[in-house]
């Protein structure tokens, strides 16, 4: 297979790019009330991009980032790093979204970590809801809490007879 550089104006190796290009073949007629000015969007005057000061990921998809983005919390510390792996593979395979869910949860240990290293001790009870949860939703909560119990206890009994097992050898 032949390797081909991709610039700017050759979408067509991606399925149904530019299928609203063309007004003659508008999947929404006869439904839509033409007015004649439904088309005049594709003549339009690119505004100017948000300038990009922080690292921005962006889909290997798309050419160029969106010309809007958040710059609040870019990619940092092991949770960017995860992010960085996940934005490689295509947004229709799972080596793209699944690095992304767990490095929110890595991000969330990373923030409490933060927190405790700035001297604030973050109330995670408040943070996560509990308060409320208690409130509207007290077997919820009580099967939460049981769960966590039960799995911890498990991994902590597995540990320890693994630990004897190896001293015993």
């Amino acid at each position: 297979m032949e390797a081909r550089t991709i610039n700017e104006t050759d979408y067509a190796h991606i399925p149904g790019w530019g299928i609203d290009a063309d007004p003659e073949n508008d999947p929404t007629y006869p439904m839509k009330h033409w007015t004649g000015d439904d088309h005049q969007r594709l003549g339009w005057e690119r505004p100017p991009l948000q300038p990009v000061d922080v690292e921005i990921l962006k889909s290997i998809e798309h050419p160029r980032i969106t010309a809007v983005f958040g710059t609040t919390a870019p990619p940092m510390g092991l949770s960017g790093m995860i992010r960085r792996y996940a934005f490689k593979y295509s947004e229709s395979h799972y080596g793209h979204w699944l690095p992304l869910i767990l490095a929110d949860r890595v991000g969330v240990v990373e923030g409490i970590i933060d927190d405790l290293r700035h001297g604030h001790v973050p109330n995670i009870f408040a943070e996560k809801g509990w308060k409320a949860g208690w409130k509207y939703n007290k077997q919820g909560i009580i099967t939460k809490v049981a769960v966590t119990v039960a799995v911890t206890a498990a991994v902590v009994w597995w540990l320890r007879s693994k630990n004897e097992r190896r001293l015993e050898a």
